[in-house]
């Protein structure tokens, strides 16, 4: 297959999967139809490396990971991350919900080494799902090295129209608080507001570089600066790893709400250097570049513990981000949604959230009123349990093996 003709086919699937997203107004998320399209490219007709000989290998993927995640991290001011503190507790009692439920029940159902390796595939992304399948094959379990990566692969299944579901009914509910008078956009989301507000100070507000002329700040000098903050991420985890292991990526995230916060980043320099686009392309590409893993023979050795632990899991995370929404009076729909974000992270949950909200109202001042409830939580949802969560996890559950 040509390089041009593997892409054509792959930018065809994200079109289909964007196009049945528009047509049922998200109610069937433009990334679950991928993931279906991809699983059946593999098991037909796709070579196995595809997404590499489109032009966006491993390398490219990676780096793309560093800019968005640190460009994400523009749109958090410090302010706003204090304000989140309540989504970030909901975000931990999803995840201790799926630990219970799995090793209260799930254990006595499917074993306790596979609940071992299935939570933090499940709880995270791809870092722990390889952490978890090298542990697995170290310690002669193969079939279990397998179900890592295909628990990996395959939980987005049901958090992908779950979190659809309930957050059409959050931003109806929300809409019909703000038609009737009953929420009122300024005063009810400071954070946003503070946030918005931070942002217009800042460039002209970009403190740091505020001596250099704005014809200077080409597109090409806004990547740089992201490239800098990206590298110096990347540098203080290689600084850190002799005393603790930090993800870079836990670090970009971090690095860009400080660059943003001193004023050396605009707020979505990414979008602004025109690449955004570009890049998150790449990066859903190599995700689904994942679904090569997931044979049909391993799919049906495997889909009786796979179909078992993501239910159970979901069950618990339901559970239990209700009980702390319940108690910090957050509404369930948007507790459980911050909870779902474990089952796939950044940039679904950014794509999802912002597809709903399409769906829901034409009106840009109601769009703008949704994207400031429900995006910063669903990003600081994501971020929080695959970015840093599940790495932590991955990092205790393989010694249990």
């Amino acid at each position: 297959m040509s390089q041009m003709l593997a892409l054509v086919i792959l930018l065809f699937i994200l079109f289909i999967g964007d196009l049945v997203a528009v047509r049922t107004k998200a109610w069937v998320p433009s990334i679950f139809v991928c993931a279906v399209l991809f699983l059946a490219g593999y098991w037909t007709f796709f070579p196995q490396d595809i997404v590499a000989l489109a032009g966006v290998p491993p390398v490219v993927a990676t780096m793309m990971m560093y800019l968005l995640i640190t460009n994400m991290g523009t749109l958090l001011s410090i302010k706003e991350l204090k304000n989140q503190w309540k989504t970030i507790v909901i975000a931990l009692s999803g995840i201790i919900g799926i630990i219970a439920i799995l090793f209260g029940i799930g254990t006595f159902i499917f074993g306790y080494q596979t609940m071992v390796v299935a939570v933090p595939p499940l709880v995270g992304g791809v870092v722990s799902a390889l952490i978890m399948s090298e542990g697995a094959k170290e310690a002669g379990l193969a079939s279990l090295s397998v179900f890592a990566i295909v628990i990996y692969v395959m939980q987005g299944f049901a958090g992908y129209p779950l979190t659809s579901i309930v957050l059409k009914k959050e931003g109806k509910r929300l809409l019909k608080q703000y038609r009737s008078g009953q929420l009122v956009f300024k005063a009810q989301n400071k954070a946003a507001e503070e946030t918005a507000a931070a942002a217009e100070t800042v460039r002209p507000g970009l403190k740091l570089i505020e001596k250099v002329p704005e014809k200077y700040n080409t597109d090409f000098f806004k990547f740089l600066r992201l490239a800098i903050v990206s590298y110096l991420a990347y540098l203080t985890s290689t600084l850190l790893a002799p005393v603790a292991n930090v993800s870079p990526f836990v670090l970009c995230l971090l690095f860009g709400v400080i660059a943003a916060s001193l004023g050396f980043l605009e707020k979505q320099v990414l979008q602004k250097a025109n690449g955004f686009g570009f890049a998150i392309m790449a990066l859903m590409l190599f995700i689904f570049d994942g679904l090569k893993q997931a044979t049909p023979g391993m799919m049906l050795e495997i889909i009786y513990p796979l179909a078992g632990t993501i239910i159970l899991g979901v069950i618990g995370m339901y559970i239990f981000s209700f009980i702390a929404g319940k108690i910090l009076k957050v509404s369930k729909e948007m507790a459980f949604a911050v909870s779902l974000t474990a089952l796939y992270g950044f940039p679904a949950d950014y794509i999802i959230t912002n597809e709903v909200i399409k769906s829901l109202t034409e009106d840009e001042k109601e769009r703008e009123m949704l994207t400031s409830n429900m995006l910063p939580p669903m990003l600081v949802g994501g971020f929080i349990t695959v970015t840093i969560v599940s790495v932590v996890l991955a990092g205790i559950f393989v010694g249990l093996l």
